[in-house]
């Protein structure tokens, strides 16, 4: 295995990789090279972690084994054989309150109704959509994340900084990311095909590839709200 020294960088810098930085869901068939792959891995392992634990681990999926593995997620997903995830990811439906509630409501209509054309009561047409996480959206690179379950919390939030890290130097790379939730619905079947042992817990899907911005999703982008609307600065 390769080393890369710290200070090595991609093409843009941190500051246009998160300002580029999106969710991208519709990918190129093009190849990563696997390189990109381990200096990306090599260098988010510098994120800040809970007295230097590194409670993380990386199932680096391709090939073969990235479809078989979403031939048994989509079974799955045809027989609705969901299961609890492991973690609570987010409320149930019925519990989202202001600002979030109509912040997810928008990102929603644009996603479906104004980008795939699909209206709310289309429920193929949002399945069909759905479906596609599985194959993490044609990306040639599929990654799942885990964390080591005694690290409990603090490792949770260990895992949210080292994923990040991975999303802004792919993008510095010139490469698109969309981190995926979804893979927590079934996560026995991702835990069989990968055979992750029982200490690790599955904490997100992340697709890694080139985007297809000839894709009708190519074009989504989200606005954020302004600095003051969520910091209190205390002088």
């Amino acid at each position: 295995m390769s080393t890369v020294a710290p200070d090595v960088v991609g093409s843009l810098s941190v500051d246009e990789a998160v300002a580029t930085r999106r969710s991208v869901r519709a990918y190129l068939p093009r190849p990563v090279p696997p390189r990109d792959v381990e200096e990306i891995l090599t260098l988010a392992a510098r994120t800040a972690s809970n007295s230097n634990t590194q409670p993380w681990h990386v199932h680096v999926v391709t090939g073969r084994t990235k479809r078989d593995l979403a031939e048994s997620l989509w079974e799955a997903l045809e027989n609705d054989d969901r299961t609890t995830p492991e973690y609570r990811y987010q409320p149930d439906p019925d519990d989202w309150s202001e600002p979030l509630l109509s912040r997810r409501r928008q990102f929603g209509d644009e996603l479906y109704r104004c980008t795939l054309g699909v209206e709310h009561d289309d429920t193929e047409g949002r399945l069909a959509h759905h479906r596609r996480n599985y194959e993490f959206f044609g990306a040639p690179v599929g990654l799942i994340l885990t964390v080591d379950r005694q690290s409990l919390g603090g490792g949770l939030i260990d895992a949210g900084a080292f994923l990040q890290a991975i999303i802004l130097l792919a993008r510095a790379r010139g490469l698109d990311t969309c981190p995926q939730a979804s893979f927590l619905d079934f996560h026995p079947v991702v835990r069989r095909h990968l055979r992750i042992p029982a200490e690790q817990m599955l904490v997100c899907g992340v697709a890694l590839g080139y985007a297809d911005d000839g894709h009708c999703l190519g074009g989504l982008t989200t606005e954020r709200e302004p600095v003051g609307s969520y910091t209190t600065f205390h002088d």
